[in-house]
């Protein structure tokens, strides 16, 4: 009888082990959405903020129809912001799909690296959901904040985004030479992801 109990115990304690190692297995395995510009000169990587669901399932359809790939970084200013997609006109955005409502949140700040969605002056701070600019500035710029929406946050390729803000420009800020993004999603796992030490993945 005793034998058949240490058995038993033995059996489910293993079983028990299993279940552990497999729980810990999905959770490494675990994959999240990635925002992904690629330029001439390399790639950045953002994280996408769960906190602003608008903005990032903008940026996901918009990418995963390619819609920025045929478009360039057009405004580029040093120490402030690059800035991609349709042109910013006196009018206001050029063929914007669709505004967005804010979805602002005091713990998301125009920090360095941080992807926003740029917007004209409209009173409601609708962002254009074909604009996309990423700070450029290692002390951010506070008084964006509030004000712009910042939807992600690059992790990796900050050497991508100073070498793009030291660029040559004209007058309008306009690059001398035409710098082509093509913006993609993709998905890392949160084993490929530990190795940036991204704070926002569990």
């Amino acid at each position: 009888m005793g034998s058949r109990v240490f058995i038993f115990i033995k059996t489910n304690f293993f079983l028990f082990l299993i279940g552990i190692a497999a729980n810990c297995e999905f959770s490494s395995s675990k994959y999240y959405d990635i925002g992904q510009i690629k330029t001439p000169y390399g790639e950045m990587l953002f994280w996408l903020y769960e906190e602003t669901p608008n903005h990032k399932k903008s940026f996901l359809s918009l990418s995963s129809q390619h819609y920025w790939d045929t478009l360039t970084f057009n405004r580029v200013i040093k120490d402030y912001v690059i800035q991609g997609g349709c042109p910013d006109t006196p009018e206001g955005f050029k063929n914007s799909p669709y505004l967005i409502a804010p979805e602002f949140h005091s713990n998301i700040r125009h920090v360095y690296g941080a992807l926003g969605t740029g917007r004209d002056d409209n009173p409601a701070k609708l962002s254009a959901g074909c604009q996309l600019y990423i700070v450029h500035n290692q002390n951010g710029v506070p008084r964006l904040d509030d004000n712009y929406m910042i939807f992600g946050q690059l992790f990796k390729g900050f050497n991508v985004l100073d070498h793009i803000a030291n660029m040559p420009t004209d007058t309008l800020d306009q690059p001398l030479n035409p710098i082509n993004m093509e913006v993609n999603t993709i998905k890392l796992s949160k084993k490929e992801l530990v190795q940036f030490a991204i704070p926002w993945v569990n």
